[in-house]
């Protein structure tokens, strides 16, 4: 159950250039435009003038993965009565790119941020990304602001957002907020995240809601060599992620009322497909009580126990279909995501995603009681096709790296036998998908008979950096 490749260390020249050949393959942008640089540079120092509220008072922090700089999102949480009061801070792209230039062009082509293991190809130029528009440490920046109340029990009782100015306090990362909530010692933001995310863990079980457990796949450099070792996420990135969901389910709700905006979707599992699903978790001795929703049977599983991860890889059949759909007039006939078990829409990515920067801009309007300006209206509907073509291109990045770094780390153990894990099992022919114990990979495995959720013992038949190519036989 990988989701992304980490790389800890120096780059090796093979990988560096197998790297390279998947930007070519996939033809991503290269660097930026001259016109597209200048006008980043122009109004880096001169943000879009707006009325907006001064919150540089408020202790906000950031919480991303180490050394990250792209910060779209900056929190702030305090006690309101006996509930809570979440102030979330979002970049103002909006404040930069102007609508019609030559970023925004760009933008549009680019669609998202493409990250690699070597690195990445932004939307925006650094000096926006990792600059002017980062909600970095110690400096003003311009932001959209969600206040969003909730009460005892985590649910909503009251939002708002507000273009503002704010100021962060400290660039912290996931470990750093599990520990400190570990150790007894957070407090503040911290301590209230850890209880207002696990609030919001409960409500999206109990509504039906679907978090997959997942493990990373992360490439470690030391002693002449690459290992990969799986990567469970801690806690925090939880409490953290249903803060972003909260908003996004705030932002969907909001453009629905006005029946205005752009959200992402995902239609409920065919009947079949969940009927699928049940067989595998009977087979596979996952229990699934009666009454119980997907998002029941998932919440708890370990996806380091072997039945559990071929469920998980099972049921994401599930989870296929994602989208976006835009609208002006009346909501669309689809406007909930299954997984979120409620309506729902990217707003807290716009350093890193196009459509949060224009649905931020529709709920910032609709917050004030103004129009929605022209030129997002008229945006609006090209996003859906925007978004599927750029985000298919980056998952075609991610499978291509992570094939290559498998066969990478794989390319001198030819003939070796390995302790597997069957994910999969192919209906059409002999063989399947396995995942090995160690190192980390999952990859077709030829021969049969293969037990689903069964470890196995499988030989590496093939590696082949340049076809990025992993195949094992049973040994």
């Amino acid at each position: 159950m990988s989701t992304n490749i980490r790389l800890s260390g120096d780059v090796h020249p093979r990988l560096a250039d197998g790297f390279e050949r998947i930007r070519r393959e996939i033809k991503l942008p290269e660097e930026f435009p001259k016109a597209v640089l200048a006008e980043a540079a122009r109004v880096a120092d001169d943000p879009a003038p707006a009325v907006r509220q001064d919150l540089t008072e408020l202790p906000f922090v950031t919480i991303d993965p180490p050394g990250s700089m792209d910060l779209d999102q900056a929190l702030f949480i305090e006690a309101l009565g006996s509930g809570y009061r979440v102030w979330y801070a979002i970049a103002d792209v909006g404040a930069f790119v102007r609508p019609g230039g030559a970023l925004d062009a760009e933008a549009r082509l680019r669609g998202e941020t493409v990250y690699l293991p070597d690195g990445k190809v932004p939307l925006h130029p650094q000096v926006l990304s990792e600059g002017a528009a980062s909600l970095l440490p110690g400096v003003t920046r311009p932001a959209a602001v969600w206040r969003i109340d909730l009460d005892a029990e985590g649910g909503l009782i009251g939002v708002d957002v507000q273009r503002s100015l704010v100021r962060s306090r400290e660039r912290l990362d996931y470990d750093y907020v599990q520990a400190a909530v570990d150790t007894g010692t957070a407090d503040g933001t911290l301590k209230l995240l850890a209880e207002v995310g696990r609030l919001r863990l409960g409500l999206e079980r109990a509504r039906g809601g679907v978090t997959l457990p997942t493990l990373e796949q992360e490439v470690v450099a030391g002693d002449g060599g690459y290992r990969l070792e799986y990567r469970a996420p801690v806690p925090s990135e939880a409490w953290n992620a249903q803060i972003s969901l909260l908003t996004g389910m705030c932002a969907a709700s909001m453009m629905l009322d006005a029946e205005i905006g752009v959200l992402r979707v995902l239609p409920p599992p065919q009947p079949s497909d969940l009927a699928t699903v049940r067989r595998a978790a009977l087979a596979l001795g996952v229990p699934w009580p009666e009454g119980a929703s997907y998002g029941d049977v998932v919440h708890d599983l370990d996806p380091k126990v072997p039945s559990n991860a071929a469920f998980l890889n099972e049921s994401k059949i599930l989870l296929r279909g994602s989208g976006y759909v835009a609208f002006d007039g009346e909501p669309p006939k689809l406007a909930e995501h299954s997984a979120v078990a409620a309506p729902y829409a990217h707003v807290t990515a716009p350093l890193r995603r196009l459509v949060d920067r224009y649905a931020t801009e529709v709920c910032l309007a609709i917050a004030a009681g103004e129009p929605v300006p022209d030129d997002v209206q008229a945006a609006l509907e090209d996003l859906p096709e925007i978004m599927s073509i750029t985000g298919r291109r980056a998952n075609a990045v991610e499978r291509a790296s992570i094939d290559l770094v498998e066969a990478f780390v794989l390319r001198d153990r030819i003939g070796q036998s390995f302790d597997a894990v069957v994910l999969d099992i192919d209906e059409r022919r002999p063989g399947g998908l396995v995942q090995l114990t160690d190192p980390a990979v999952i990859a077709r495995c030829d021969g049969s008979p293969l037990p689903l959720g069964q470890s196995v013992r499988v030989r590496l038949t093939q590696a082949d950096p340049n076809t990025r190519e992993v195949r094992f036989t049973v040994a």
